[in-house]
């Protein structure tokens, strides 16, 4: 599966389905965040060493005796990376404008590779340069939606700065969770009572109530599937007071409530993506690139998990999710074919369709189509089930197509996997 956020990946280890959401860079999550309310380091973002030597210069005259230059890319473990050049890491603190140009040329238009890439990497070519406070303490916290109860969920820690994962699974006391009621939204009491566990008084305290219900107004009216502050940080401000800062950030967006964002949409950066899930979103094809060999074509999201699940079980290993919908066209059935095939991994398809709304002829059909438009060699192996399943089945007994069929999902995932270990 893709690599998810640590708030969703936290609450997946308690048995709970993530969303899958749009990411978009930590630059325009914080700018995201800033519209309400929730403070930020002082920063700008830069596409070349030039706009870099300028936004350094600005950040040095406005008193900053320390600044960082941060690669953007939608992956975790920037600072730790490698670029493929040779340079070490991803995120860099300075203390001259001369060296944040010289950072910015040497992350700039190289490939940076984190554990979270993988080996391929990623290109960074937007940077943000950013004032480096003085840190005092580091915090955790996230909005994110606990699919167990279909509530907005709070998740605060002392344990700021590392994955939140670790924490849930060594030391989960230190985690503090906090449903929030969506028809009354966030209230006082519930951040005085996050500050509290925090250890936050007195000042820290009231700034940690506005600073949580702005990042819950954020994820609430952003229609964001994920808000995640890692780390949020105590830190000593220009005037000597201490301050709360959303120092890192992370948004993941509910792509499903895109529509209703036109200036969020704006964000999507495509070169951030995998081009096969571009091509899918076309012709609204849920699907994402798995590591597999065994390409999977079903109607349904669950269905999907269930048919990829049966793969492993049987020894192999899914080269995708691919969900078509309930309400498929002919179309989009060659679609999918297509997307399927321009993977060079995948060995052998398997087509799992349970009909509901979905007609199991009118994927017959697009089989049929699909198979010869596309000039398909690879074991191909279908399993039909449920409205129309007669005329499905009819359809493709009548098509001359060299297919397997399977009398039931565990025969027909059999029969697949057997495909590729021949």
């Amino acid at each position: 599966m893709p690599n998810r956020a640590g708030a969703e990946s936290a609450l997946f280890a308690e048995n709970q389905t993530p969303l899958s959401p749009m990411n978009i860079h930590e630059y325009q999550a914080k700018q995201l965040l800033k519209q309400y309310g929730v403070a930020v380091p002082d920063g700008d973002v830069c596409k070349t060493p030039a706009e870099a030597l300028a936004a350094a210069e600005k950040l040095v005259a406005a008193g900053h005796k320390m600044l960082v230059v941060k690669s953007q890319i939608h992956a975790g473990g920037r600072g730790k990376g490698t670029f493929k050049s040779g340079f070490k890491g991803g995120v860099k603190l300075c203390k001259t404008a001369a060296e944040a140009k010289d950072l910015a040329a040497a992350m700039l238009g190289n490939v940076l590779v984190t554990k979270q890439t993988g080996p391929e990497g990623r290109l960074v070519s937007t940077l943000l340069v950013a004032g480096a406070p003085n840190i005092k303490k580091e915090l955790y916290l996230a909005v994110l939606l606990d699919r167990a109860t279909s509530r907005p969920l709070v998740m605060a820690s002392t344990e700021g700065g590392v994955d939140i994962e670790e924490v849930a699974e060594k030391t989960p006391e230190k985690i503090v969770k906090e449903q929030i009621d969506p028809a009354l939204g966030f209230q006082p009491w519930q951040g005085r009572k996050i500050a509290a566990a925090l250890g936050l008084k007195g000042d820290l305290a009231n700034q940690c109530g506005k600073l949580l219900a702005g990042v819950y107004k954020t994820w609430w009216e952003a229609d964001a599937s994920m808000v995640e502050i890692n780390p949020l940080c105590i830190i000593e401000g220009t005037d000597g007071k201490d301050q709360l800062v959303a120092v890192d950030a992370k948004i993941g967006l509910d792509d499903n409530a895109l529509y209703r964002h036109k200036d969020i949409q704006a964000m999507r950066d495509l070169a951030e993506e995998s081009p096969l899930e571009i091509e899918a979103s076309k012709f609204n094809l849920n699907y994402i690139k798995l590591d597999g060999s065994i390409a999977c074509l079903v109607n349904g999201a669950g269905l999907a998990m269930a048919t990829m699940d049966i793969i492993q079980h049987y020894g192999a290993s899914p080269a995708n999710f691919l969900d078509v919908g309930g309400g498929a066209s002919k179309d989009q059935v060659t679609a999918a074919f297509k997307i399927i095939l321009s993977d060079p991994a995948v060995k052998a398809i398997f087509v799992n369709i349970f009909g509901g709304i979905m007609d199991c002829n009118v994927i017959a059909t697009g089989i049929v189509a699909a198979v010869k438009e596309t000039g398909l060699k690879l074991p191909l192996v279908v399993r039909l089930e449920g409205n129309n399943v007669v005329a499905g089945k009819k359809t493709l007994a009548e098509s001359g197509l060299t297919l397997i069929t399977g009398d039931s999902m565990a025969d027909a995932a059999q029969k697949v996997v057997a495909t590729v270990a021949k």
